[in-house]
């Protein structure tokens, strides 16, 4: 069979978010200090976890894990995204597009699956304490790191394969700040009824699946604190709480966007924030800033890093 090429497309135009200059100058300063917070947040947790020994466990390999995906997150978009902000014709080359895609499902689909180990950590830690730094020992966390990264790329890849070669040939406009796949799926010459299907199917599969893991993770989790200690039971519902409210503002975009077939609408873009914007910020937050021993070695280095500047 001799295949054809269509393809005439060599840039993608994105539409953004607004054209009014009062709400870009708005969305510049709110999007500037959300980005570079959530980023010297997350930066600030992986190093802390690197250089403390005290924090060389488990549980804390994976939030710093999760920090250096969040800051992945937000840096594939949100940077050409603040810059395309007072541009009037804001574009992104036809392979720049393909690689944003392509990153976006990488360290979107690893963060969900680390999600879903992180919560088996915690489980384990309250179910299994006993056996948990047997079972949770740094060969299994490496393991288990590789498995993360190796279905978010397998996923992503999936995903891109089945629309790199697609023929495009005129209408290059994405009603987006970045190259969305639903969207970009749509300026295909061709009738690509089955390829949304499957491409949703796929997005549906992990999003959906790893988000009632991990809701049925965070259940059995309150239930087994409820069996060992009464008096738990409400502090360990505080913390889930302030987790299960990371976990709906990541996978609520991800599940409303990717896992329903043919469905675009304008409001996509604006949940799309939630995942690469608010969620980055919160998740240092929610997840280490809280967390007693976390400040304590905070507070730690930067003892050490002032005495070190004393000597010299």
């Amino acid at each position: 069979m001799v295949r054809r090429n269509y393809s005439t497309v060599s840039e993608i135009v994105l539409v953004g978010l607004t054209s009014s200059l009062e709400t870009q100058l708005v969305l510049f300063l709110v999007f500037s200090m959300f980005y570079v917070a959530g980023i010297l947040g997350n930066l600030l947790i992986v190093l802390t976890v690197t250089f403390d020994s005290h924090l060389h466990s488990p549980m804390y390999f994976l939030l710093a894990n999760l920090s250096f995906i969040d800051m992945w997150v937000s840096s594939i978009t949100v940077p050409k995204m603040i810059s395309d902000l007072f541009k009037e014709r804001k574009v992104i080359s036809f392979q720049g597009c393909i690689a944003q895609m392509f990153f976006i499902h990488v360290v979107g689909g690893t963060e969900m699956v680390l999600l879903v180990v992180m919560a088996l950590d915690r489980y384990l830690a309250i179910c299994r304490p006993l056996r948990y730094l047997v079972i949770m020992n740094f060969r299994t966390c490496i393991l288990l790191l590789v498995m993360v990264w190796t279905i978010g790329i397998i996923h992503s890849f999936i995903q891109v394969a089945f629309v790199v070669n697609l023929p495009f040939c005129g209408p290059n406009e994405v009603d987006s700040f970045y190259c969305d796949l639903p969207r970009f799926i749509k300026l295909a010459c061709i009738v690509t009824y089955r390829l949304e299907l499957v491409v949703s199917t796929n997005s549906g599969f992990i999003s959906l699946g790893t988000f009632f893991i991990l809701i049925i993770s965070y259940i059995s989790i309150l239930l087994a604190v409820r069996q060992h200690s009464s008096g738990g039971l409400s502090k360990a519902l505080s913390t889930l709480t302030a987790h299960i409210t990371v976990v709906v503002l990541f996978f609520g975009p991800c599940i409303f966007v990717y896992s329903w077939p043919f469905l675009t609408v304008p409001v996509d873009k604006f949940l799309a924030i939630f995942d690469v914007v608010i969620t980055p910020f919160l998740n240092p937050a929610i997840y280490t800033f809280r967390n007693r021993e976390m400040k304590v070695a905070m507070k730690r280095i930067f003892s050490q890093l002032l005495s070190s500047e004393k000597l010299f």
